[in-house]
């Protein structure tokens, strides 16, 4: 399901005294983060706050919040989590984000009547994403998420198709 706003991360402490946050980047790379020149408190939008200034340091981002200038206020926003308009993310035509994926239904790309199950997670290897779907007996799947397998992807609709490996299944021929 394609969602307006989603989790960018989550703000673990401060850095300096200005009121610069150090954040825990939910998303490909603290640099992605850089491109956001509004955040959210909430995931519908209504707490918006300005970004003064973002940039990596290490595997973090520091971000500077307008209204935000001093360690003690800075400190008083630890445990919250940031959120992302979609829309400001700029992403390409048949690209999709994590959380999006996330409760998708997993079908068959050849027979409508088939379906594995749902995706509850997915685990960045490197090489490529493999997909966790879970059947609908509970047994957990791993799938490559590579062109071969993922035939078809339609967030809006809740569904993933695709041709699997043989073995992924138990069933599969």
């Amino acid at each position: 399901m394609i969602k307006d706003f989603l989790e960018a991360g989550q703000i673990v402490g401060t850095h300096g005294i200005h009121g610069e946050l150090r954040v825990n980047p939910w998303c490909d790379s603290p640099e992605f983060l850089r491109g956001f020149k509004e955040l959210y408190f909430d995931q519908n939008g209504e707490n918006k706050v300005k970004v003064c200034s973002c940039r990596p340091h290490g595997n973090i981002a520091l971000i500077s919040l307008c209204g935000i200038d001093n360690v003690e206020t800075a400190a008083a926003m630890r445990g919250k989590t940031l959120y992302i308009r979609r829309g400001d993310a700029n992403l390409p035509a048949d690209s999709y984000f994590i959380a999006e994926l996330i409760g998708c239904a997993v079908m068959d790309a050849d027979d409508a009547q088939t379906t594995y199950g749902i995706l509850s997670d997915v685990s960045r290897t490197g090489a490529n994403d493999v997909w966790h779907v879970v059947s609908p007996e509970g047994k957990e799947h791993l799938v490559p998420a590579i062109p071969s397998v993922v035939i078809k992807t339609d967030v809006e609709a809740g569904e993933i198709r695709i041709r699997p490996i043989k073995g992924i299944f138990e069933d599969a021929n």
